[in-house]
């Protein structure tokens, strides 16, 4: 069957993907030749035709800041339906975006995620990572789909980001030997609530302040984030002091990277909210 997809054949080709991918995340086996078989008889495609539309899935889980199959390299020339298809997926499965349902929660007796080090790499820029030459295409998906405003308002992923974040600290100050000021962070957001700029207070070996605003994604390392206005001014009044700590592939084996004040040197602010006074 040839020409374009149906409504019916792109959920149906969906689903399956997500299906893989949940065992995928999760470490359990699955067979992708199998799972090919069983839906050709049900969307009337071919192996090739499928196996193509699985990795234009991968593209469009890219863009929207999502995990996707390694083995299924993106491939972003894709129809907008596809996109469509995959919106309607995630509008059904809400329980998709809540880590801690998917993933458990890894709280340690302490309250905190089991103390180990991150990885922490570069922030990604033109001279270290050049940006995929489908960066274009994949903005404007982030952009329409407001990625970044659905990452700041998923609360249970932003939690388990700090919860890892805190892990990390601690871990770190441990490995320095310095238990007295492991024994001194606080996790401000989850403790004094939101407000104060950054979500957790840890420290330098040497004793001096961290402030540590944690921007948490299951996507990869470019996918936007939302930054508030107060958070930018506690940025520039504490620039010695604070760190915005970036987490991605969060999903599977969350990695990080930091930045410094002023934020203006790695990453392009757009204003994207405005507040209306009467005249």
């Amino acid at each position: 069957m040839a020409g374009d997809w149906t409504a019916e054949q792109n959920d149906a080709i969906v689903a399956d993907y997500f299906a893989m991918l949940d065992d995928d995340i999760a470490g359990r086996p699955y067979n992708k030749a199998g799972h090919n078989r069983l839906l050709q008889p049900v969307i009337g495609r071919p192996r090739t035709s499928i196996e193509y539309k699985q990795r234009n899935i991968s593209a469009v889980l890219k863009g929207l800041g999502e995990d996707w199959i390694a083995g299924y390299k993106p491939l972003f020339n894709f129809q907008a339906s596809l996109v469509d298809a995959v919106m309607r997926w995630l509008d059904r499965h809400p329980e998709w975006f809540v880590p801690a349902a998917r993933m458990g929660s890894g709280l340690s007796s302490t309250g905190f995620r089991q103390d180990t080090a991150l990885w922490i790499g570069p922030p990604p820029t033109y001279s270290n990572a050049p940006p995929p030459e489908e960066l274009e295409q994949m903005t404007a998906i982030a952009r329409k789909y407001d990625v970044a405003e659905r990452d700041a308002r998923n609360r249970a992923l932003g939690r388990a980001g700090e919860e890892r974040v805190l892990g990390h600290e601690r871990a770190s100050l441990l490995a320095a030997g310095r238990t007295d000021l492991a024994e001194r962070i606080r996790w401000v957001s989850h403790v004094d609530g939101d407000g104060a700029g950054y979500d957790i207070k840890s420290f330098e070996t040497n004793g001096s302040d961290r402030l540590i605003e944690v921007k948490t994604t299951k996507g990869w390392e470019r996918t936007p984030f939302h930054i508030t206005r107060n958070e930018l001014a506690v940025a520039d009044a504490h620039r010695d002091d604070w760190r915005l700590v970036r987490l991605w592939n969060f999903a599977r084996e969350p990695r990080a990277f930091e930045l410094r004040p002023p934020l203006e040197a790695h990453v392009s602010l757009m204003a994207t909210s405005f507040q209306a006074s009467f005249l």
